[in-house]
């Protein structure tokens, strides 16, 4: 007889500028996962073309379990993920891109350890970032395993890979859900959940393949992105996250990959040395 698991939603959300092939893959890569989700709330995140509208026509027509959240308006995914986790029926949630490719053990992994270790709040892993068109292996995007590892790497950077997460869904909402901040939906929640002294932690196995191209570096990068840095190291710093020197350190290095480096240098420098290794 296998093992049983809790039930669990799976969490994503499309917009318009999306790639329908990729979404059927991403669908895919969770609909046969060795242990696969009780539902898929899939939101749309305003207007999407026809192509966008077939794929996920055709998958709700075959798969029951895909729960479609419609906005009417493009949101942002701040908003897209606050509405699509309150509709989420499963206590445990995993977050799912709608461009990216979830291993087939990945949920059987987390679903093992939400088991083993009953008060973790938060639960990632490492990524493989790929080629977006081809798939070939860029780089393996490691972060911090033990909650005390990720509670130290959160004071300057994100401890986790937002697409690989799985969480408690009550905890979330206890510290007010997904919000929008530009660019940093994800880190700004992690920051609140370190706030309540949430436990998290990261597998060291690789969960998900995530496409890369030159247009994620290019995002992560100019004022509107480095204001929003300096929105959440302002935040770290008043719930004494960090210290006032972290929270210079902080800002000075954003202002100089984000604002004062060209595309290409910081291009190399999230592909060189935005890396971690905790051995």
């Amino acid at each position: 007889m296998g093992k049983t698991y809790p039930p669990f939603s799976v969490l994503m959300a499309v917009y318009a500028k999306d790639n329908p092939a990729w979404i059927a893959q991403a669908l895919d890569s969770v609909l046969h996962n060795t242990v696969p989700p009780e539902e898929i709330v899939v939101v749309q995140d305003g207007p999407v073309p026809p192509g966008i509208s077939r794929v996920l026509a055709e998958y709700r027509a075959k798969y029951p379990r895909i729960k479609p959240v419609v906005l009417e308006q493009n949101r942002g995914l701040g908003i897209a993920l606050q509405k699509g986790l309150e509709a989420c029926s499963c206590e445990l949630v995993a977050r799912m891109d709608a461009d990216d490719i979830s291993l087939p053990e990945r949920f059987e992994k987390q679903l093992a350890c939400f088991v083993q270790t009953p008060d973790l709040a938060v639960l990632g892993g490492t990524i493989e970032e790929v080629d977006a068109e081809t798939l070939h292996l860029i780089a393996i995007r490691r972060v911090p395993q033990t909650d005390e590892q990720c509670r130290k790497f959160l004071k300057t950077r994100s401890p986790f890979n937002h697409v690989s997460v799985m969480f408690k869904k009550n905890l979330i909402l206890q510290v007010g859900n997904y919000q929008p901040f530009h660019l940093m939906e994800d880190y700004y929640l992690w920051a609140r959940c370190a706030a309540q002294h949430f436990k998290m932690a990261n597998m060291s196995s690789i969960l998900v393949r995530v496409r890369v191209n030159a247009a994620m570096y290019g995002r992560r990068g100019g004022w509107e992105y480095f204001k929003s840095n300096v929105a959440l190291s302002a935040a770290l710093r008043r719930w004494g996250l960090i210290s006032w020197p972290v929270y210079l350190f902080n800002l000075a290095v954003r202002f100089t990959v984000q604002v004062a480096m060209p595309n290409f240098l910081r291009s190399l420098f999230y592909k060189k040395i935005l890396r971690y290794n905790h051995d």
